[in-house]
């Protein structure tokens, strides 16, 4: 059977709760409260969306997250009351798409699940695009492509001659930023553009920025080519021109 949403929380009656809510929304939603229990899940069924949390009886979210990440595509969000910045950095870092802190609205929680379910069914309705990635002609730049290119059959840019791996989400903030290159390019619209909505913490953005960064930069923390605008948002340095 297939669900829109699955949760993975051993907290069964938060996980009900925030289940019959979904469900009142027409948001259809299974819950789980275990690891074991979540790969039993997948054998029978699918989801377009996993809300998994990290402390679980029988294992961590992490490793959860990473045992579906070899398998499925989808997006995973992790829901959980602990508040360090490391375990935002991990869940991130190992292919979480974003990191809610309990306790949670459950109706800011709806509103970030049916904003990725629009962006789910608009990427099928195009074929399954993601990403727009802009061309030569499409930029200001007299000759951009000697600098930086991004290739998203492979998930990667060529920097300065040199190929760069990057994660779904860094891709696309890379792009985001690409496409507007030498533009100040504000945190809010890098939240629509890439995540969806602005419902996603400073956070988030700043951890991607800061992977992305280390992948493309000479001196991570004094960075040329993504800079930072302070309490305004970023831009990618192309032109030679200063700002």
């Amino acid at each position: 059977m297939h669900y829109r949403c699955l949760i993975v929380d051993d907290e069964v009656e938060l996980a009900e709760m925030t289940t019959e809510y979904f469900k009142m929304f027409e948001v259809s939603t299974q819950y789980v409260t275990g690891a074991e229990t979540c790969f039993e899940f997948f054998k029978e069924n699918t989801a377009d969306i996993v809300l998994l949390d990290i402390n679980l009886k029988d294992g961590s979210g992490f490793e959860v997250c990473k045992k579906l990440r070899e398998e499925l595509n989808m997006p995973i969000l992790f829901i959980s009351a602990r508040q360090s910045d490391d375990d935002v950095l991990i869940a991130l870092s190992i292919g979480g798409d974003d990191y809610i802190k309990k306790p949670y609205s459950l109706s800011v929680l709806l509103a970030k699940v049916k904003v990725l379910l629009k962006r789910i069914d608009a990427s099928a309705d195009n074929g399954g695009a993601m990403y727009d990635v802009p061309s030569a002609e499409d930029t200001n730049a007299e000759d951009l492509s000697a600098i930086l290119t991004l290739d998203p059959d492979t998930m990667s840019a060529v920097y300065e001659g040199k190929r760069v791996p990057l994660k779904a989400k860094e891709f696309a903030l890379l792009n985001a930023l690409y496409k507007h290159h030498d533009t100040i390019v504000k945190k809010e619209d890098l939240f629509e553009e890439v995540w969806g909505d602005a419902f996603f913490g400073d956070s988030t953005l700043n951890v991607h920025i800061r992977k992305l960064r280390e992948k493309l930069e000479k001196d991570p923390n004094s960075p040329e080519l993504i800079r930072t605008v302070w309490g305004t948002g970023y831009y990618l340095k192309l032109c030679e021109s200063e700002n």
